[in-house]
């Protein structure tokens, strides 16, 4: 078995688990800020808010740093940071006594962790060029499989035994991610020479965002998960909207809630490991721009449903375009760049989701206040036609290598998909 298919199938296993983990607190988080209540007279909705945001832009500001120092010392190092560390602050969490101390170590757990950019970077630099398509379907297969699995799970757990539960079981799942990592993975890393290890952090930053194609990227990722993330907290007051007006229906909101959001991850994660591999063949710049386009026009009708399973459907068609343009945009990275700069490209590609999911809850709100609820859905279809449009105009196409990667992959052996 090739060493890079070997840290796939290992990393697969251990991006699973850990999105079981982190996802199995998001549902309870809020409740659990309730119950501890604030120390220092702050009010709950304000800390159920900053628990989430305060890791988002802790994360922001941390990832680049994290992603020049894997270029430096090695992506597995920071795979292995990423969940042990993940491990000591989760564990923590089962012990704060307030809302403010859950805060603080929310904040500091976006220092710390960062699991997905440090696989990426990881794989990126391990697998050949003409892979890269099929290797980030492949982690967004697990990620999104764990995402699936987590908020049941840990959903579970806080009812049978208390939210502390949950965050015990999240810090023995990233335990177990990280020893599988440290003992499976063997990293074919050459450190740097010295000259350039004594590259500042800024000039290796301001190396790749000029490196054309990759301010591009990276705006593109920003604006779709912009668009995503700012209908995430206006999805369940939409869906109670049409329950209300569906005879009663009202009574089982977090149920079909729960299926509305979970068919899109669903159709997500199914789709991306075959329109990842159809990267690989035709071109990511070309997936990426159809998927987009495809997108958007799923999410513009969604503001005008008068029933639930109207929006069911739509997302679970929106869900399969947007498992083409999640890993096509990581492989576009992965084209335009060094595979030596893996942990910096990556690092910022994290720093700037952390961006993202930081403004979009606000972002949605504002829309959703001064023009209704539906039109949150319309804005985020027309933000992602325009990204469509930028990626068709602005995205270059790929270099000749790897146009030639591209050609050649197919030919070997049919077994790596196996």
């Amino acid at each position: 078995m090739n060493n890079w298919k070997r840290t796939l199938y290992i990393m697969f296993f251990a991006q699973m688990v850990t999105a079981v983990g982190f996802s199995s607190i998001f549902p309870f988080l809020p409740l659990y800020v309730a119950d501890l209540g604030s120390a220092s007279g702050l009010s709950i909705e304000l800390l159920a808010g900053l628990v989430f945001s305060g890791q988002a832009i802790s994360m922001m500001i941390a990832s680049p740093i994290w992603g020049s120092l894997a270029d430096r010392y090695g992506r597995k190092l920071m795979v292995m940071r990423s969940m042990f560390g993940g491990t000591v602050i989760l564990f923590m969490m089962a012990f704060v006594r307030s809302g403010e101390e859950l805060v603080i170590l929310r904040f500091i757990q976006g220092f710390i962790t960062g699991t997905v950019s440090a696989a990426n970077a990881l794989l990126a630099a391990e697998a050949p060029k003409g892979r890269i398509g099929y290797v980030m379907g492949s982690l967004q297969v697990a990620l999104g499989t764990g995402v699936a699995i987590g908020p049941i799970l840990g959903g579970a757990m806080a009812d049978a035994f208390g939210y502390q539960s949950a965050f015990y079981m999240t810090a023995g799942l990233l335990t177990l991610a990280g020893i599988l990592v440290w003992w499976g993975v063997e990293e074919n890393f050459e450190p740097p020479e010295p000259k350039e290890k004594r590259r500042s952090g800024l000039s290796k930053w301001k190396g790749i965002l000029s490196t054309p194609g990759v301010m591009m990227t990276y705006s593109l990722r920003f604006v779709v998960l912009l668009g995503r993330m700012m209908v995430v907290p206006i999805a369940p007051l939409f869906i109670n909207i049409l329950l209300v007006a569906s005879n009663g229906l009202e009574k089982f909101s977090g149920l079909i809630t729960g299926i509305v959001i979970g068919a899109a991850a669903a159709s997500t994660t199914v789709s991306s490991l075959y329109l990842g591999k159809l990267g690989d063949r035709i071109g990511h710049r070309k997936v990426a721009v159809v998927s987009l386009l495809v997108a958007g026009i799923f999410y513009l009708p969604q503001g005008l449903v008068t029933e639930w399973w109207h929006l069911l459907i739509l997302q679970s068609l929106m869900g399969i375009s947007m498992g083409g343009v999640i890993p096509a945009i990581s492989a576009l990275l992965a084209d335009y760049t060094d595979k030596g700069e893996a942990g910096a490209v990556y690092g910022l590609e994290n720093s700037i989701n952390a961006a993202a999911r930081a403004v979009a809850p606000l972002f949605g709100a504002g829309v959703a206040v001064w023009f209704g609820l539906r039109s949150t859905f319309v804005a985020t279809g027309i933000m992602l036609l325009g990204a469509a449009v930028l990626g068709f105009f602005f995205l270059p196409k790929p270099s000749v290598r790897t146009q030639q990667d591209e050609r050649e992959w197919p030919k070997q052996s049919n077994m790596d998909y196996k």
